[in-house]
């Protein structure tokens, strides 16, 4: 990491994870301890908003913990596009994105901030070389497995792990990707964003990492943010085949 992307956010995102968060934020502060955290809550019934509060009042590192306060469970991708716009405003060079619930390890975001001095976008991957996943049931794996594959058949993009929540953008790339029109969520926000990413002919780069399920609290994945990914990507899959086809057939009639 040079010194003009020295300033980094970490976002994470939050909606019932009292027990989890402080464990995060005590990991981050001994792996990334200079970089400042953004909790993002949706009005957790469990109180984890008013946790974050009080870990940020009692914050003496030197990293800040800001905290957003969201009314209701909006959804991951308004939440992650609620603190990008955040980072952005108050001028943060680097801006993570990071679960609260163990599985994204705090020691694997130092390898992933390194790469970003050459890289608009680091992806955290579970399946390049190198990276891997720990207490998965076979049924986890054939559907992440799959999903990444179909990405990148349907798509058209070079990337292995396009469904996974642990990575880092440039400010910069951020700024050029029309966050105001995401509103994809869960496996389908991260593939929109990197589908964004690559369109926008930005340098995108995978970091292996280790992915741990949850250590605590329940799930969040769902029967339905499994079909809006799969149906979001074909229809953009179609559509950049149509525009393909479209633009080979004009070349033609010339």
């Amino acid at each position: 990491m040079t010194d003009s992307l020295s300033r980094v956010l970490v976002v994470v995102p939050t909606y019932n994870e009292r027990e989890s968060l402080p464990i995060a934020l005590e990991r981050l502060a001994q792996h990334v301890p200079q970089a400042d955290v953004l909790v993002v809550d949706d009005g957790s019934p469990d109180g984890t908003g008013e946790i974050a509060e009080k870990l940020a009042e009692a914050e003496q590192g030197p990293r800040t913990i800001g905290v957003l306060h969201r009314a209701g469970k909006q959804g991951l991708g308004t939440a992650y596009v609620a603190g990008f716009g955040w980072a952005l405003e108050r001028g943060y060079d680097v801006v993570v994105e990071m679960d609260a619930d163990g599985s994204h390890r705090a020691q694997d975001l130092p390898r992933i901030l390194a790469a970003v001095g050459g890289a608009d976008l680091v992806l955290g991957s579970r399946w390049v070389p190198g990276g891997e996943v720990v207490n998965w049931p076979v049924s986890r794996l054939v559907l992440s497995r799959g999903a990444n594959l179909y990405t990148r058949v349907a798509l058209g993009i070079p990337v292995k792990d396009a469904t996974g929540g642990f990575r880092a953008y440039r400010a910069s790339l951020l700024r050029t990707l029309s966050l105001r029109d995401v509103a994809s969520q869960g496996y389908c926000f991260q593939i929109d964003m990197v589908w964004r990413a690559v369109k926008q002919g930005a340098r995108v780069v995978e970091v292996p990492i280790t992915f741990v399920e949850r250590e605590l609290g329940a799930s969040k994945m769902s029967r339905s943010i499994i079909v809006e990914a799969l149906v979001s990507v074909t229809r953009w899959g179609i559509a950049e085949r149509s525009r393909r086809l479209a633009g080979a057939f004009h070349k033609r009639s010339r």
